[in-house]
């Protein structure tokens, strides 16, 4: 077998591999969880599905329709949570390009079913089947990414994967507010939902001619093709000593791997490496990034400005194309500061904004929608929660995850931590248009409050692990006198603590270390 990869190496390749399927996977992620939220009350659409119409509804039919409504919205994450959970088998058995392959196709069956709905059924099915592919992509490509690169930066790497989200986000406003102007017809709303459907047909071509995971394919005992993967990714002779040398590091990584094999049922026992508690801060981190109000603003930003605060339709969705923009805009703060000032310092900072701005939210949008100020003062505080949750929660959250997962647990926590996002995404949607609805700013205060918990919680839980090993943080938890004085035995030892490694063992933290970023979503 000789793969040409397009006849790519070296950073041509890795860049060939970000822009025709990482780039496309996290951008339909962003993009189709908020596709709907700026076509609910568009009259087409409203005609076409009646049942959720929240528009020309009042009373106990305005609230039960909202109800439905947000479970339609709803099946995307609903389809994603098992389709994230699948991939800690499948990825393993059949390989990382396969189920992305396959993540892809469901995605564009998904978007085909959505886009030529008629009735509300189709709608669901379609819905729900582009979540399972997308959760498929979210479970699985982080993972494949990672095991092709090197390790340097890791958080930059995944940063720049939240910046793809954040974009689907933005094309998604912009695309939605664009085909308004049309005012009537099927284009208003089928033109949106196709659109997605360029990215998929990139990705599904694409990941044809690009390399497997060299990780994968040496555990299959396909040694000489993971060795001409490496060489090309990393533009090295095949022969190369430092091709060897990795290709050595990824069998003693996976030997190890063999030797110290834990069940599932580990992750609830504390143990001498403390994974009950290194699991539940994975679990409560993914809780966080929903319930302090992330997916809330992004999926229905145009929602709260129209509904929330009385603006007509074209004002709202202008609006929700700006604070989207921002908030992309606003993800090149967190890639220059992930590495410099630490995970720690940016989930602070993260959490304590986003509560800060729910609870300006919740005071202004208090008011009668005819106070002109207070619409003012609740925008700004939308574009200001849109400026600090990129900080610290569309991407620092998945990577802190899979850096304090053991190695022999890491698929498996990366895994059910981001299902466990996918599972809060799901509540948040569903809820949220039946709770604008009927309590209006009252809900806001609920995201303040738990938003308020998060730089407690990050300060006293989370150790920084920022400049450091994968090996050293384990030791870290391991060696800590309790887990309230993890954080502290943490920042009293120094980064440069253990001691010099035989030349194998060195191998072999390269190569866990380049395993360190399995999973994301963001």
């Amino acid at each position: 077998m000789t793969p040409r990869f397009w006849n790519l190496r070296g950073g041509a390749l890795s860049l060939a591999q970000i822009l025709t399927v990482v780039c496309p996977a996290y951008t339909l992620f962003g993009y189709n969880q908020s596709g709907l939220g700026s076509l609910l009350s568009l009259s087409d659409w409203v005609k076409h599905f009646p049942q959720i119409d929240t528009v020309n509804t009042t009373g106990a039919q305005a609230s039960h329709n909202a109800t439905i409504q947000g479970v339609v919205v709803a099946t995307f994450t609903l389809g994603a949570l098992p389709g994230c959970l699948s991939c800690s088998y499948t990825a393993d058995k059949f390989g990382r390009r396969p189920v992305i392959f396959l993540g892809g196709l469901l995605a564009l069956i998904g978007q085909i079913l959505e886009v030529s709905s008629f009735q509300l059924p189709q709608l669901i099915v379609g819905r729900t089947i582009l979540g399972a592919g997308i959760g498929m992509l979210s479970g699985t490509v982080p993972t494949w990414q990672s095991e092709c690169s090197s390790s340097k930066n890791r958080g930059k790497h995944i940063v720049l994967d939240g910046l793809f989200i954040a974009l689907g986000y933005m094309l998604q406003a912009w695309i939605d507010f664009g085909f308004y102007q049309f005012k009537t017809g099927p284009v208003t709303w089928r033109a949106p939902i196709a659109i997605p459907v360029v990215f998929e047909i990139i990705l599904l071509v694409s990941i044809i001619f690009l390399p497997e995971s060299p990780r994968w394919l040496v555990r299959q005992n396909r040694v000489v093709e993971a060795r001409e993967v490496l060489a090309s990714f990393r533009d090295l002779p095949e022969d190369s000593s430092e091709v060897s040398g990795e290709i050595a590091g990824i069998e003693s990584s996976l030997e190890e791997t063999a030797q110290s094999a834990a069940s599932l049922m580990d992750l609830f026992k504390m143990g001498e490496d403390r994974l009950l508690y290194r699991f539940s801060i994975c679990i409560l981190l993914q809780f966080f990034q929903q319930m302090s109000g992330g997916n809330l603003i992004s999926v229905y930003s145009s929602v709260i400005f129209k509904q929330g605060l009385g603006m007509d339709t074209p004002t709202a969705l202008a609006l929700s194309g700006g604070t989207l923009t921002w908030k992309f805009l606003s993800c090149f703060v967190s890639f220059f500061t992930i590495d410099r000032f630490g995970r720690r310092v940016a989930l602070m900072v993260s959490g304590g904004g986003m509560a800060l701005c729910m609870l300006g939210l919740a005071v202004a949008t208090s008011f009668p929608h005819s106070n002109y100020a207070a619409q003012i003062v609740s925008v700004l505080f939308v574009f200001l929660f849109n400026f600090f949750i990129p900080i610290g929660f569309l991407g620092a959250n998945f990577l802190y995850c899979t850096e304090v997962a053991p190695i022999r647990l890491r698929v498996a926590m990366s895994s059910i931590s981001t299902a466990n996002h996918w599972l809060w995404n799901f509540v948040v949607t569903m809820i949220t248009p039946v709770a604008i609805k009927t309590i209006g700013y009252k809900y806001y205060i609920v995201y303040a409050c738990i938003g308020a918990f998060v730089p407690i919680t990050v300060y006293f839980l989370y150790p920084e692990t920022m400049g450091r090993s994968l090996e050293e943080i384990d030791v870290i938890f391991r060696e800590s006198p309790s887990v309230w004085a993890t954080v502290r035995f943490a920042n009293q030892r120094p980064i440069e603590t253990i001691p010099e490694l035989p030349r194998e063992d060195k191998k072999n933290e390269v190569e866990h270390e380049e395993y360190s970023t399995g999973s994301i979503s963001k």
